[in-house]
């Protein structure tokens, strides 16, 4: 029997060990459906390194782009249409489709997504990063 690794909308993730024909179980947290994920054991080697980056690898600032450099976002165009259309043909590699909303100083590390809780500041944050 294959091991399957499923992942439900809200980010649970488990494995099941279950027969192909099998319908996917719901998930043992949430109760939502689950989906199908790749195993890393199946893309690692040389399919791993083939695939596109997922746009938040990309680069997210002016700077990221070298200043804009028309080369550079070509490049960089042209890889996210591969991951785009990679994503349509496999749903399950697609990471946090939610816009966006804030990615520059203290969301840097962690990018504030629409729905997610805004932070609380500390007292001795300002909210701006750098010199």
């Amino acid at each position: 029997m294959p091991i399957y690794q499923l992942r439900c909308p809200a980010g649970h993730g488990y494995e099941v060990i279950q027969s192909f024909a099998a319908a996917l179980p719901p998930c043992r947290e949430c109760g939502q459906p689950t989906s199908k994920v790749p195993s890393v054991f199946g893309l690692a080697g040389q399919a791993e390194r083939s695939l596109p980056p997922a746009p938040e690898a990309m680069p997210q600032t002016w700077r990221g782009t070298f200043n804009g450099d028309p080369e550079y976002v070509g490049s960089l165009r042209r890889t996210a249409e591969r991951r785009r259309d990679l994503e349509e043909r496999h749903p399950e590699l697609a990471g946090d489709r939610r816009p966006v909303l804030a990615h520059e100083g203290r969301y840097e590390s962690a990018p504030l997504r629409r729905g997610d809780p805004v932070p609380r500041r500390s007292a001795g944050d300002s909210g701006v990063s750098g010199p």
